[in-house]
């Protein structure tokens, strides 16, 4: 007390700070108005106002509290009293080692709430709820169906609780404990406690909640209104009943999900905000259940905070009586009301300044790509719900986003480049609404990774959304003459693959190469790629004329069509040799039919229509082979994964149904492998045995549309040999964006983030592994390493024949 009374006798800021304090929580009258009104001090996540309570809980005002820390009040002030530049951080212990997840399946959502008080008995590390309608979503995501072998029967809630120990017997018996008495309580049916990456499977799927909900086609939406609640988990039982009866008068339902343990559960009821009605409900459902959190002492933000969402609510949840010591803090800290003004204190109605104006926005907007996911390009941008996710740091990790990783600029993030779209489609009188130069410049340091549609909660896909900007952008003014040349990258290089001694003469020398450098607007500083003596298409049908095949495994496993990139067909010759050689090896026999490039460079620059035609001609063309079962693989990850991704959303209605069957029977030379080795036909035999380290850089279009796990898996397929992801984003060189003057600093300097570091620590001796051809264009530029296709690294392994 008398530390304090000292802090605050002066007239510098910070004394007058401890001052009002000091004045303001020192009366009786006060304390009794914080402890009577605040939420109750059990509930853990409460972050309504500033946070007065927390200081009461400390010394001098509680004899048995904490030392006095001020940074309990700048904690959930939401920046409104002061601008942070440094922090001590205090750490806590770490976990035991041993962790493991009890998935406890629930008949309902009450009995789940029920269960939770049980579970909270024996303190697990955490405890989440994912519900039946997340786990519905999962079923039709491709990226998320895979997660969720743990489910069984169809729990409407899954209780999900991590449990840590020093070994995994001692997690297995707290894990029996916690069934035993669940099972003597009638709660629950189904147990499985999981470790390891089936336990990550779990939390991939109750990380995905949020961009699953969002995810909703149509313009009606999981809302967050009133997500942010936290209840002392003893009254959630009774509050969540309270509020689905709420919701149900309404004709309205929602989610349940989230941090059940603390008593905090995101609900998002399904609004329309770009009507009338649903703007109305948005206010409605928010005052009733600001009411009902009252009733329960519970507290209205419990992690995100109050915002302009829930600001206006302050002075229901805490009285006036309370408000009004937040103006002398706030008056106090900030005089001039320079600090982000408009929250905590005087914040607007919760429903001005609405992002989505009736009326505006519903009008089709004739795009190349269907956006059918979304349906249509404005809601393909308003999927971005502005969490910021996308400005990750290198340090965090991650694909997402590496434009913003090299730069730390706001206008580099997805959010922004979403933010910026959204406003000129939906506000533009223009009649072509993409006919604004800030579109194109926002998008500038785009590299189209696509790591936003898989990292971003939301699963806003800028590529796409990019690519389709510059079409637009060409139908008005034109296509430039780069665009044009690299878009038809493919066709060039048939052109010089007729006389590839005097093409690599001139494509060596800097000074030969002026011309064709200029014309691309090339950087200086980078070489560019040579081709092979022979494409690969005329090596393998000189081949078969000549009736060589790799002699290998006498059991022959079934046939395989090699879909010949542009990229593997003129430059990485070489790889496809060993990769076609790889296969027969292992008893494969292969085919080339005929088909088209893959459009990738197209697609790159913006060329839609032209990839359309190619996405066409791919699909007739290999149609076939798909109707037959017949796996199509391909070695260059962005031309292979095409048709997953733009493929289906290029091609017409009439097409889709084709397009879709042949997308479910492509996959990368990893994949395939990988597959191969589940079903028992590829083993450890045919490798040599030797201890060896790989260390793989992933192509971004791996990580986000398919996974590493495949290629994880073929490469530690020789015994001995073991793999490690190199943690880094995007390598810079993205296709052509890094051999682009414009681009090339920055795109070094996404190189220089972690990954080329990483790579000058490794010995002279290590094996780099990168399946893609920029990829390791871009690791040689930047670290003077040679990095291998995975299939070079599975066929230099081979017991040789």
């Amino acid at each position: 007390e008398s530390t304090l009374r000292q802090q605050s006798s002066g007239e510098s800021l910070i004394e007058r700070i401890y001052g009002t304090i000091w004045d303001i929580l020192s009366h009786p009258e006060n304390q009794e108005l914080i402890r009577s009104h605040f939420p109750k001090a059990s509930i853990k996540r409460r972050n309504t106002g500033y946070a007065l309570d927390a200081l009461l809980e400390m010394r001098p005002f509680s004899n048995n509290g904490e030392p006095f820390n001020l940074c309990k009040l700048l904690v959930g002030s939401e920046g409104t009293l002061a601008f942070v530049t440094e922090a001590v951080l205090n750490l806590s212990p770490l976990p035991p080692p041993c962790r493991g997840v009890l998935c406890v399946h629930c008949r309902t959502i009450r009995d789940s709430l029920l269960a939770n008080l049980i579970v909270l008995q024996h303190q697990p590390l955490s405890l989440e709820l994912i519900d039946r309608y997340i786990l519905e979503c999962t079923k039709a995501n491709s990226l998320f169906s895979k997660h969720r072998n743990f489910v069984e029967g169809d729990p409407e809630g899954i209780l999900l609780v991590e449990l840590a120990g020093e070994s995994i017997n001692e997690v297995r018996e707290q894990s029996k404990k916690i069934e035993v008495e669940l099972k003597s309580a009638g709660l629950g049916f189904h147990y499985p406690l999981l470790f390891g990456s089936d336990a990550q499977s779990v939390w991939a799927i109750r990380k995905a909640g949020l961009g699953l909900l969002k995810n909703i086609p149509g313009d009606a939406k999981a809302t967050s209104v009133i997500e942010d609640a936290a209840i002392a988990p003893e009254d959630l039982p009774s509050y969540v009943e309270d509020f689905d009866r709420l919701l149900a008068n309404y004709k309205l339902s929602s989610v349940h999900y989230g941090h059940i343990g603390s008593g905090e559960l995101h609900f998002d009821p399904i609004l329309n905000l770009k009507t009338k009605e649903g703007q109305k409900l948005f206010r409605t459902i928010a005052e009733e259940t600001a009411k009902l959190v009252k009733k329960y002492k519970g507290s209205l933000s419990g992690e995100h905070g109050d915002g302009r969402l829930r600001g206006e609510f302050i002075p229901w949840m805490v009285g006036e009586e309370n408000i009004e010591l937040f103006r002398r803090i706030k008056q106090t800290f900030d005089p001039n009301l320079i600090f982000n003004p408009g929250k905590i204190i005087d914040t607007p109605p919760m429903d001005h300044n609405l992002r989505f104006e009736v009326g505006k926005g519903l009008d089709p907007i004739k795009t190349t790509f269907h956006f059918r996911k979304a349906q249509g390009v404005l809601r393909a941008a308003e999927l971005c719900n502005g969490s910021g996710d996308c400005r990750k740091t290198s340090k965090i990790g991650g694909v997402m986003c590496p434009s913003y990783m090299a730069t730390l600029n706001e206008r580099d993030t997805t959010r922004a480049r979403a933010n910026v779209l959204r406003e000129f489609l939906t506000n533009s009188d223009k009649k072509n609404k993409f006919d604004h130069p800030e579109i194109l410049s926002i998008l500038d340091l785009c590299v189209s990774c696509k790591g936003c549609a898989s990292e971003c909660p939301s699963n806003v896909d800028m590529s796409k959304l990019k690519a389709e900007v510059l079409q637009q952008s060409y139908d008005i003014k034109g296509i430039p003459l780069q665009a044009k040349l690299v878009g038809h990258y493919a066709s060039l290089m048939k052109i010089a693959a007729m006389i590839p001694k005097i093409s690599n003469w001139f494509l060596r020398s800097k000074f030969r190469s002026y011309p064709l450098r200029r014309v691309l607007g090339i950087a200086t500083k980078r070489m560019l790629p040579t081709l092979a003596h022979e494409t690969l298409r005329a090596w393998f049908s000189k081949r078969e004329f000549e009736g060589k095949r790799i002699p290998g495994s006498v059991v022959k496993r079934g046939e395989v069509v090699l879909f010949c990139d542009e990229f593997t067909n003129y430059i990485d010759v070489e790889i496809g040799k060993k990769a076609i050689e790889l296969l027969e090896y292992l008893g494969y026999e292969i085919q080339i039919p005929a088909h088209a490039e893959s459009g990738r460079t197209m697609i790159s620059k913006g060329l839609l229509r032209k990839a359309r035609k190619v996405a066409e001609e791919n699909v007739k063309a290999l149609s076939r082979f798909a109707a037959e079962g017949i796996p199509i693989i391909g070695i260059e990850p962005s031309a292979i994964l095409s048709f997953r991704d733009e493929y289906v959303d290029l091609l017409d209605d009439s097409m889709l149904q084709v397009a879709e069957k042949v997308s479910k029977k492509t996959m990368t030379i990893e994949e395939f492998i990988s597959e191969e080795m589940q079903a028992g036909r590829i083993t450890t035999d045919s490798f040599i045995e030797k201890k060896q380290k790989v260390f793989l850089h992933g192509h971004c279009h791996q990580k986000t549309l398919s996974s590493l796990e495949p290629t994880i898996k073929a490469l530690s397929l020789p015994s001995g040999y073991e793999v490690e992801v190199i943690d880094s984003s995007c390598c810079g060189m993205a296709g052509f964006f890094g051999y682009e003057k414009e681009h090339y600093e920055i795109s070094m300097k996404m190189g220089e983030l972690r990954l080329f570091p990483f790579i000058r620590s490794l010995p002279e001796d290590a094996i780099i592994a990168a399946p893609g051809t920029s990829c390791r264009a871009q690791i040689f530029d930047g670290t003077g390493r040679r990095a291998l296709h995975p299939a070079e690294v599975l066929w230099d392994a081979l017991r040789k024949y």
